[in-house]
Order: structure tokens, then C-alpha cells, then sequence
């Protein structure tokens, strides 16, 4: 709905279930208020494309800047259904988002942090682990993410790719995208001991705990990081809800932690690991599965009505997945938890 905005100079939002609220100055988004002020309402692109970011109006209304219909179909507006990320309001809103938080969330910090390792783990990936300030962790649901602050004032996000049982260290994965700022640095002139500045944590793609719904995890390129750190939680905190994860590649070089995961299979037994490349060549002898990630998930399971599903990597593989299991496999909609990275050189989200 578009309707002329009000006077005023803020309007409240509301969001259901949890009770939370926030204040949306004029021409502001709703994500862009809601990150401000530390409500993590759940989003990807932050750019109108994947669809990540999409709640239900409940009340008032909004103005959409320009955004794709596969993110947000015509039928689907009619229906209620906004994206917060190009969504400014009109008037005083409520939505519905079943990912946001509860008021105890942790708490967004800034800190600076020191890099402590670099281990390039494939001919485009580095894993590099951050040292955090002693006797001041780093709190964080595992799945979220945190922003690295350049000079230039600009950000670059990325997943922590470990649980934090003490916050003391954390884990990334990082693919290099030849003229991106940041990765060229990273994978250039970065040294260890390297003083860096961060911000977070933030994202709604964590672990819900009320649940023992069977889970698929979902995964393309360094979109399995978030996931390696719920695995990782899952294990120390005990959790044993059947568990698969498919992990798609163009290539068999791309699945970089290919033996870590076979190895925590083998370690859990309420854990099973299925590689999916897309681009098997002659040379690579690979006798796995190949085609579509996601589309191997429908092969295995065409009924996903008592799923939850976890996904995060490429906006597309994204879409497709929660438009393939809600349509086709019967998944519901509130089930499936989803964390888009964006891929464009000069502004990476992973």
C-alpha cells in the first residue's frame, strides 16, 4: 500500500510476535531502522533482490522503492506481504516476523580485533581467525555475522563461521573477488597481527532451539560458514536433531572443508553430509552428486511439510530453494531460515 507520508517526523513499527518496537525516521527504510536500533529483522541483499527481507503488514502502510518481482511478485503486495529492506513507512506500521528476537538479544559492539591466522584453504577461499581484546568477548548467536569498518567508512560483512563458547576467537570464511577492496587486501598485503575494526553482531540465521523438527541445511560456496558454527553449537550444547547438509559447488575444489564434514558425519550420528557439484569436469573424477543443490534436496525429500530448513549462499540458490519447497515439496514458509550473501566485486557481503 502507498499512501502520502504524515508530518511527522518518525512513525512507530510494531513487530509480531515478539512485541518489538522501533522508531522510523521519514525516508528511512524499516531494515535500515530496525539495524540501528538492533532489531534483527531478518534480510540479504538489502538491495530489493532476494526476497530475504519479506514480513507481513499487519497495519498501516508503506512506500516500495524499486525492487525485482522475484523478490516480490505484484501478487504477493496485494497480499500484504512487504520487503523492510525498500520499505518505507507511511504511517505507523505492524508487521509479523516470526525471526525477530527477543528483547534480551546480544548486544551490537564495535571492537577492534587483531587477525591472529591466514590459512588459504582453496586456490579463492581464506580462512582467517580474529583474535578479540582480552577480557572483552564478542557475543553472538552462531549463524550471525559481523561488519568489518574500513577507512573510507565503507563495510564489508561476513559470517562467523565458529560457535563461541568463550568469544575469545572467531572464524571466517572469505572468498576472494578479484577487485573487491577488501578481499584483494586479504588476499595481498593482509600479514598476520593486522589491527582491524568490527561491528556486530547482526542477522536473524541462527539455531531455534524450540523446535526438534528434522533439519536441512542448505549451502552453496562460503555459505557454509554460518552453518559450520551452528554444527559446531550443536555439538557442544548436545543437540541431536537428524540433520543434512547439502553443500553445492561448481567444482570439487570449491567444497573446501569437504573432509572436516565428512569427518563430523562420521563423528554423529544424527548428521549426514551430501556434496552437490554443478560443473563436474572429465578431469575432476567426481562421482558424486552433480546438478542444482537445492534440487537434490527435492530428489531426497519430496516431502518437506515437517522440516526446517536453513539455507545461506547466492541470492538465486536462496530463492529457488524457499520457492521450490514451499511450492513443490510443501515446506512451510515459517520454516525455513535463510541467509543471502550478495557476490558484487566491489561491495561483497562474503
Amino acid at each position: 500500500m502507498t499512501t502520502s507520508p504524515s508530518p511527522s517526523s518518525t512513525f512507530q513499527v510494531n513487530v509480531a510476535p515478539s512485541g518489538r518496537t522501533f522508531e522510523v525516521s521519514t525516508g528511512e527504510t524499516l531494515l535500515a531502522a530496525g539495524i540501528r536500533q538492533g532489531i534483527t529483522l531478518p534480510y540479504g541483499c538489502k538491495d530489493g533482490a532476494c526476497g530475504s527481507c519479506k514480513c507481513r503488514l499487519l497495519g498501516g502502510s508503506v512506500s516500495h522503492s524499486k525492487h525485482t518481482e522475484a523478490a516480490l511478485s505484484p501478487a504477493e503486495e496485494a497480499a500484504g506481504w512487504i520487503l523492510t529492506c525498500c520499505a518505507t513507512p507511511t504511517s505507523d506500521v505492524q508487521l509479523e516476523s516470526r525471526q525477530v528476537t527477543a528483547q534480551n538479544a546480544f548486544q551490537v559492539r564495535k571492537m577492534p580485533t587483531r587477525v591472529q591466522a591466514l590459512r588459504k584453504v582453496s586456490t579463492d577461499v581464506m580462512l582467517i581467525t580474529l583474535q578479540l581484546p582480552a577480557n572483552d568477548n564478542f557475543h553472538y548467536h552462531p549463524g550471525q555475522y559481523l561488519d568489518f569498518l574500513l577507512r573510507d567508512g565503507s563495510r564489508r560483512s561476513y559470517s562467523m563461521a565458529s560457535a563461541a563458547p568463550n568469544g575469545a576467537q572467531i572464524e571466517l570464511h572469505i572468498r576472494h573477488l578479484p577487485g573487491g577492496k577488501f578481499t584483494d587486501h586479504v588476499f595481498g598485503a593482509m600479514q598476520e597481527k593486522e589491527i582491524l575494526r568490527i561491528e556486530g553482531p547482526f542477522g536473524s540465521f541462527f539455531l531455534r532451539e524450540d523446535s526438534d523438527a528434522p533439519i536441512i541445511f542448505l549451502a552453496s560456496g562460503t555459505g557454509l560458514a554460518p552453518i559450520k558454527a551452528i554444527l559446531e553449537q550443536m555439538d557442544s550444547a548436545g543437540i541431536q536433531r537428524q540433520s543434512t547438509l547439502y553443500w553445492g559447488g561448481r567444482r570439487p575444489s570449491d567444497l573446501y572443508l569437504d573432509a572436516w564434514l565428512q569427518n563430523y558425519a562420521k563423528d554423529h550420528a544424527w548428521f549426514s553430509y551430501i556434496p552437490v557439484i554443478s560443473d563436474a569436469q572429465t578431469g575432476d573424477d567426481w562421482a558424486g552428486r552433480t546438478g542444482l543443490v537445492h534440487q537434490a534436496v527435492l530428489q531426497d525429500q519430496p516431502d518437506l511439510s515437517s522440516y526446517a530448513v536453513y539455507a545461506c549462499g547466492a541470492p538465486i540458490m536462496v530463492e529457488s530453494a524457499r520457492r521450490d519447497f514451499v511450492n513443490q515439496a510443501g515446506l512451510n514458509e515459517e520454516a525455513f531460515y535463510a541467509d543471502a550473501f550478495i557476490s558484487q566485486a566491489d561491495q561483497p557481503a562474503i
